[in-house]
């Protein structure tokens, strides 16, 4: 749940509660308003009814009177200082009224008045104003309700706009990356804890390609060094068998640290967005021209090509790219194959796919592109061939799909 409608919610409570308690108390103050109204009405008129009877009723003659709403008779009790007023339900026609009772003294007798006022007037004007009330809170309720959250939204804005750029952000473009300024202190508090952020991240960052850069640049030349001593030590024909294998492991061994090597300064120069693409150019002269050169790949492994070339994949690469994307996929295809296997290639104008027969099991989602997640299904990857090809894809504006069902594995790339 957002947080500006929690927010929202909490008032909408707490005004729901407010206002209750508040129609409440006017209703109650209204009712007791219409009931003392009402109670003057009838002790005036007992008051009046006191005066006929004092000049009407003399020389010891009784009155009666017996109405639905006025009863007057002589009883056999002591007269009431103060009158009773109480309401009375259920009255005739099912009316709910007002009752004043009181016994009171005429020339020596006593006569019991009840007077009744039907409360039906009541009710009507209760009914009436309590819906204009609730008309009335309802308004303001939502009214306030709308002025809130117009009010929170201008407010939360700057927050928005925080996480929008955060959103944005990326490694490589951090540096540009500026949180601005507003006119809430904790907002402000926030983006220049975020633009401390941003600012170390990137710092790390650099250092970091800095350093694996240099670090398999610098290597580079040893190892080349290493190689070729080992390439003079093999020409030497007095050397014993278990030598010249021992020569030959630590030569592979070698073979694999460069490529490993060559692999993570590749990685580090598209990171570094280093090859600048001046063209688009087609997949389908790229792919012609690696299965020309692992040919003899396929022959050793007897693997059957079948190509499906109707349109040519343009994409915006560098060439160097394209090369490192193609080769990488066609090698893992090749690589990852069994004896007779076969490689299927499918160039559309919409997509570049490319599939193999395998026995190998289905690489996992959260290792596939990983960098040397894959790398001990065969002894010969160094474990960042896919992951150049992801960086590659991601880097480009495009995507990469993975399937591998019933032996067969295949990768397909599309357009964003």
């Amino acid at each position: 749940m957002r947080l500006l409608t929690k927010t929202t919610l909490y008032f909408l409570s707490a005004m729901t509660i407010l206002l209750m308690v508040a129609g409440y108390i006017i209703f109650r103050r209204f009712s007791t308003e219409l009931d003392n109204r009402s109670d003057k009405e009838l002790l005036q008129e007992e008051a009046a009814w006191i005066a006929y009877l004092q000049s009407e009723v003399a020389g010891g003659i009784t009155f009666s009177l017996r109405t639905p709403e006025i009863s007057i008779y002589p009883v056999d009790a002591p007269p009431n200082d103060y009158a009773s007023i109480t309401d009375v339900k259920g009255g005739p026609n099912g009316l709910s009224y007002r009752q004043l009772s009181q016994v009171v003294s005429i020339y020596d007798i006593s006569y019991q008045f009840n007077i009744r006022k039907s409360q039906a007037q009541k009710a009507a004007l209760v009914a009436s104003t309590t819906k204009i009330l609730l008309l009335i809170f309802v308004g303001l309720l939502i009214a306030t309700l709308l002025f809130n959250w117009l009010i929170s939204r201008n407010l939360w804005n700057p927050f928005y706009r925080a996480l929008q750029t955060i959103r944005e952000t990326n490694l490589q473009s951090m540096q540009g990356t500026h949180f601005e300024e507003t006119d809430t202190k904790e907002f402000n508090e926030l983006n220049a804890a975020l633009n401390a952020m941003t600012k170390k991240i990137h710092s790390d960052f650099v250092n970091m390609k800095e350093f694996t850069e240099n670090a398999a640049h610098e290597m580079q030349t040893p190892l080349s060094v290493m190689q070729s001593k080992l390439e003079l030590l093999l020409q030497n024909e007095n050397l014993p068998e278990e030598d010249v294998q021992l020569i030959l492991d630590a030569s592979t061994a070698l073979q694999r640290l460069s490529k490993l090597n060559q692999g993570l300064l590749l990685l580090a120069k598209i990171e570094n967005d280093q090859y600048k693409a001046t063209e688009s150019l087609g997949l389908k002269a790229v792919t012609e021209k690696y299965l020309g050169l692992f040919s003899e790949l396929v022959q050793d492994k007897h693997l059957k090509i079948n190509t499906h070339f109707e349109n040519d994949f343009l994409v915006r690469l560098h060439p160097l790219l394209a090369d490192s994307l193609v080769s990488n996929l066609l090698e893992n295809a090749i690589r990852y194959n069994y004896e007779g296997g076969s490689i299927d290639i499918r160039i559309t104008g919409k997509s570049y796919a490319i599939s193999n027969t395998s026995l190998q099991s289905p690489i996992p989602g959260e290792k596939l592109f990983k960098r040397f997640a894959a790398s001990g299904r065969e002894a010969s990857s160094n474990g960042l061939g896919l992951a150049i090809v992801k960086k590659i894809v991601d880097m480009h504006g495009l995507a990469i799909r993975y399937a591998a069902q019933q032996g067969v594995t295949s990768f397909e790339i599309t357009r964003l």
